[in-house]
C-alpha cells in the first residue's frame, strides 16, 4: 500500500535534487515560496496541476513520484 509519507518523501529528495531554489523553483510552476516550504516540511503536498507542473520542470516521471514504478 502506498503512503502519502511515501510520496512527500519522493517529491522532497527530488526537488532537494534539483538544486534549485525554493524560490524560483516557485516562481516556475506558479506557486508561493511558502507553498514549496509546505511540501519541504511534509505540512502539504502539492494540487495535481502543480504536481505535473513540478515533474515537467524537473523532468520527472508522475508514476515514480506516486510510487508506481
Amino acid at each position: 500500500m502506498i503512503t502519502l509519507e511515501q510520496i512527500q518523501k519522493r517529491i522532497v529528495e527530488e526537488i532537494k535534487r534539483s538544486g534549485i531554489s525554493q524560490t524560483e523553483l516557485a516562481r516556475k510552476i506558479g506557486v508561493s515560496q511558502q507553498a514549496i516550504s509546505s511540501y519541504l516540511n511534509g505540512r502539504k503536498l502539492p494540487a495535481l496541476n502543480t504536481l505535473a507542473n513540478l515533474c515537467k520542470l524537473l523532468d520527472l516521471d508522475a508514476n515514480y513520484i506516486l510510487c508506481q514504478e
